[in-house]
């Protein structure tokens, strides 16, 4: 358990790696390191994120493997620390190239608190997405539930 947990540790980084290299070129925010490592980290959470959704709304067969795989995953991300990641600028009123709106910063933003959320939830699905479908599509239910209330509250819609 232990080495695997490294190992994907290690793939976690090096995906993240690959994504900050990307998102320099492609964002609007003048390849800010901050705003290019919380979009990586976002993006893997939402491909991980779309992996067990796909398979909890029946779009894709379940499978034990690839669910524990990407449960980890998530479980890997919600124990990163945040405080690199959200340094004081890196908002949409700010700069381009991000969603992040500035009540992120205000007094009393519940951003961190959510994030612990997440983690929790994340755990949850770590501990039970290879033991059925049933048994994941109920953890991953507070797993979106944090994403929803941080995104609800702190995310600038597409629009």
């Amino acid at each position: 358990m232990i080495t695997s947990r490294i190992l994907l540790s290690t793939a976690l980084a090096a995906a993240l790696a690959g994504g900050l290299s990307l998102g320099a070129t492609a964002g609007g925010h003048g390849g800010n390191p901050a705003v290019d490592a919380r979009q990586g980290q976002f993006q893997i959470m939402a491909l991980n994120i779309g992996v067990l959704g796909n398979m909890a709304r029946g779009n894709t067969d379940y499978d034990a493997g690839a669910a524990q795989a990407a449960a980890n995953n998530l479980l890997t991300i919600s124990q990163l620390d945040q405080q690199f990641h959200w340094p004081e600028g890196t908002d949409n009123a700010s700069i381009e190239g991000t969603r992040a709106l500035p009540a992120i910063w205000e007094d009393g933003s519940r951003v961190l608190e959510i994030w612990g959320e997440f983690g929790t939830g994340a755990e949850g699905l770590a501990a039970v997405a290879g033991d059925g479908l049933d048994a994941m599509r109920a953890a991953l239910g507070p797993v979106g539930a944090s994403c929803g209330s941080c995104h609800d509250d702190y995310r600038a819609s597409d629009n």
